[in-house]
């Protein structure tokens, strides 16, 4: 944990610490929980405040989390519960915690922990030996994991029950160990994956892939290529497919290297850094093509197509990402397919984000390219180009990047995965393509919550979801910073840090229950770094004047 994030544990003694605490009453105990009555100051003064001491948990200048510890008799428990002392151990010296607040995007057991820790020294150093507090019901598993002992009838409200408890110290030192071993533990469980490759896969994914690895050249491999090969083109329309072991990169090379025996002139389309891949494909294999560039996250228009292609009536194929993953943007795969009939193109794609993302339809592509590792929900490692003409070997192509060679030899030329076969077969079973409702919520979520979100509206894939982050908020550090508390997002790719973007891909298994926890962590970290760069702006301001 990075200087600024590290918490201090403290007695208040500052006005402006005693005016946060006033306030955090007010958002808990009135705005949260039903207890008083609201007002316009939004302040919460407790009625023993003069007899409080607080002790609080602080980042930087705020206060985070809280507890009131006051000694005099008679407590608020006598009020709520006759013969209290009945119900305490003999020789009990005791004091009272009231008013325990634990700002929402910060609860979970560990600031809980250091309040806890720091009252029971100071308990001890007052003469106290047991603390009470009246402990609402919905905590009542985490009070006791610290330690505390529940006695006596609920006390409260219907609306607000709360358990009398007590806290000595022998109890607490014994459950502290266990409790920190299951804060730790519980810290370390939440894992959600928004990466765009590797993706969470699903169990049966997962089991096929642990199976014991197959020949190649067995019969069984066979039936597995033909069943991968059938379901993939009946997932696309596409009348062949080719799979290579590799990635996307491989499957674009195995396009550029067959438009290379073609000896024709083409088109490539850019707005994003994988349309800036394709023309490196393009320069790397001699390729004679025209470009056309716009900015990141400009569409490319038909008319900025046509008139290319008529100031260059010798093109004859064009070349595009269908789903520039840099930024989400959707190339309109029909639009593209009318102005190439029209031209008599031939039109490839980078369909590597699309592809078990979004419904395609590649009957009138002339190539294609995806790997196994993003909508597909597999383990990554294969690489795929789907084809509508039959393709012969061609000795101008090197052995490995041709297709007549893999169409000639049913797909397995060279030593293949049995193992990456057989999960794609599995997560072929059991399609996750990404749900356009919950990614437009997360946008909304997003924007309401003060973030940057590029555009999600037909023209974007639901599957992508980008933002950008303001200047004083690292994207590398908001990306490190989520890793640590098992939320990983994509934002470690140089064209990411560059813009201080990161992405949510809505790929492979995506469990609801997850995603929108990993949501709020996303939001809760999100406001915590603005408020930070808030307040070093105003201690700058401070500093000018």
């Amino acid at each position: 944990m990075s200087k600024s994030n590290q918490i201090l544990y403290k007695i208040a003694e500052h006005a402006d610490e005693i005016e946060q605490i006033h306030q955090l009453n007010y958002e808990t105990f009135v705005e949260e929980i039903p207890q008083h009555t609201a007002n316009h100051d939004k302040k919460l003064v407790d009625r023993f405040n003069d007899e409080n001491t607080y002790i609080i948990a602080k980042r930087n200048d705020e206060i985070i989390g809280m507890i009131a510890v006051r000694g005099n008799r008679p407590f608020s428990l006598d009020q709520k519960l006759d013969h209290l002392d009945t119900y305490l151990p003999d020789k009990a010296v005791a004091c009272e915690i009231r008013l325990l607040s634990i700002k929402p995007a910060h609860r979970g057991g560990r600031i809980f922990y250091g309040l806890c820790e720091k009252l029971v020294s100071y308990c001890l150093e007052k003469g106290y030996n047991m603390a009470l507090i009246s402990g609402t019901t919905r905590q009542t598993k985490l009070y006791k994991h610290i330690g505390f002992q529940a006695f006596g009838p609920l006390v409260g409200t219907e609306e607000a029950p709360y358990q009398p408890m007590y806290l000595t110290k022998k109890n607490f030192e014994s459950a502290s160990r266990l409790f920190e071993r299951l804060i730790q533990r519980e810290e370390k469980a939440f894992y959600h994956n928004f990466l765009p490759g590797p993706v969470e896969q699903s169990e049966s994914v997962k089991k096929a892939w642990q199976e014991p690895a197959i020949s190649h050249r067995s019969n069984r491999f066979q039936e597995i290529v033909e069943d991968v090969q059938q379901r993939l083109c009946q997932l696309t329309r596409a009348k062949y497919v080719e799979i290579a072991v590799g990635t996307g990169t491989l499957a674009n090379d195995m396009i550029a290297a067959h438009l290379s025996t073609t000896n024709e002139r083409g088109l490539i389309l850019s707005n994003g850094e994988f349309g800036d891949r394709l023309i490196d494909h393009g320069n790397r294999w001699g390729l004679s093509f025209e470009q056309i560039n716009k900015e990141w996250n400009t569409a490319i228009g038909l008319d900025d197509i046509e008139n290319i292609l008529k100031r260059n009536p010798d093109i004859q194929w064009l070349w595009t990402v269908h789903c520039e993953t840099s930024t989400g943007h959707i190339y309109p795969l029909n639009d593209l397919e009318g102005i190439c009939e029209k031209h008599r193109l031939k039109l490839c794609l980078d369909a590597c984000s699309t592809v078990g993302v979004l419904p395609v339809d590649f009957s009138g592509v002339y190539m294609a390219s995806t790997v196994s590792g993003k909508g597909l929900g597999s383990y990554p490692g294969l690489a795929f180009v789907f084809h509508q003409e039959e393709i012969i070997p061609n000795k101008q192509v090197p052995a490995y990047l041709d297709l007549g060679i893999y169409q000639d030899s049913s797909s397995v030329p060279f030593t293949h995965s049995s193992n990456g076969l057989a999960a794609l077969q599995a997560a072929l079973c059991n399609p996750q393509p990404a749900n356009g409702e919950v990614s437009m919520e997360i946008r909304r979520d997003f924007k309401a919550s003060g973030m940057t979100v590029l555009r999600g509206d037909e023209g974007y894939s639901p599957g992508i979801i980008t933002v950008s982050l303001p200047e004083g908020i690292s994207a590398k550090d908001f990306g490190d910073q989520l890793k640590k508390l098992g939320v990983h997002v994509s934002y470690e790719s140089s064209y990411l840090i560059k813009r201080n973007w990161f992405q949510l891909a809505l790929m492979g298994k995506q469990e609801p229950d997850k995603v929108w926890k990993a949501i709020e962590i996303i939001k809760q970290q999100f406001d915590y770094y603005s408020k930070e760069k808030g307040n070093q702006h105003a201690k700058n301001e401070n500093i000018l004047i």
